[in-house]
């Protein structure tokens, strides 16, 4: 006999079992549309639907994949740049962080900076490459520096909005308790902040990859950015869709690695 929790309805428990069957269809749904493109694709290029010289296979990709495997260069491909964005991402989320908080902290100071904010977040971090590399110097750093720069911005101006958007009563609450407004913002703001933080984090992978691999297509000479400008001048565009693939599934890890952070954040939470 089954045994019903006192705690929910029939129909609260039906409910349940539609949403979780609805969403394993969304994910049966997801793999099938990945396998059919895959398929899709193989075929394609071996029926020369499409050129595959110029958009490759599934197949030519996992034996170019093999081929960099066996040679021993792949994981030292992925390995750099895995790390430089890796510590990029960290930096601007860390860095960018504070210095909304100090913002937030001095509203006269925001409202001094906030059209400088508007407009280095609206210019083009690439065009400043060059001039990195003239002030760091052609190295690892140099690529770092793009990719803290390019999340940086976004993430100053994502947080502090978060921030700003707290609920006044909430802290008039606390001021009216004799609280100080650093008890305030560790008590009230930022833990009311941690949806926009994550939020901040998700929108940093993708601009911490974009920064570190234009930042590799300047100065590199090894990881993943470097082996597509490579393949593109030697005309191997099997390497450079393997190498496109390859960052696809690195920033869909990133990605969810920082999904699984807000998971356990809001169970924390809650």
């Amino acid at each position: 006999m089954t045994q019903v929790n006192p705690e929910y309805s029939l129909e609260h428990i039906h409910y349940l079992k539609t949403i979780k069957k609805k969403d394993g269809l969304i994910k049966l749904a997801r793999y099938l549309l990945l396998i059919s493109i895959i398929i899709l694709w193989e075929v394609g290029a071996g029926q020369g639907w499409i050129d595959p010289f110029i958009t490759s296979s599934p197949s030519r990709i996992i034996e170019t994949i093999a081929d960099l495997y066996s040679d021993g260069k792949l994981f030292t491909h992925i390995g750099i740049t895995l790390l430089e964005t890796v510590v990029g991402f960290l930096l601007g989320t860390v860095i960018g962080t504070l210095a909304a908080i100090l913002l937030w902290w001095s509203p006269s100071l925001s409202r001094i900076l906030d059209p400088y904010l508007v407009v280095i977040n609206a210019l083009p971090k690439i065009a400043l490459g060059p001039i990195l590399i003239v002030w760091i110097g052609a190295s690892s750093q140099s690529i770092i520096a793009m990719g803290l720069l390019i999340s940086l911005f976004v993430t100053i101006m994502t947080v502090l909005s978060g921030l700003k958007e707290i609920s006044d009563e909430k802290q008039m609450l606390m001021r009216t308790m004799g609280a100080t407004k650093l008890q305030i913002l560790t008590m009230v703001v930022l833990p009311a902040s941690v949806p926009t933080i994550i939020s901040a984090m998700k929108i940093s992978v993708g601009m911490s990859w974009v920064g570190v691999i234009v930042g590799e297509y300047l100065v590199s000479k090894a990881g993943l950015g470097y082996l597509i400008v490579y393949g593109g001048q030697v005309f191997q565009l099997d390497l450079v869709m393997a190498s496109i693939v390859i960052l696809c599934a690195l920033a869909a890890l990133m990605y969810y690695a920082v999904a699984y952070v807000e998971k356990r954040l809001v169970l924390w939470r809650g």
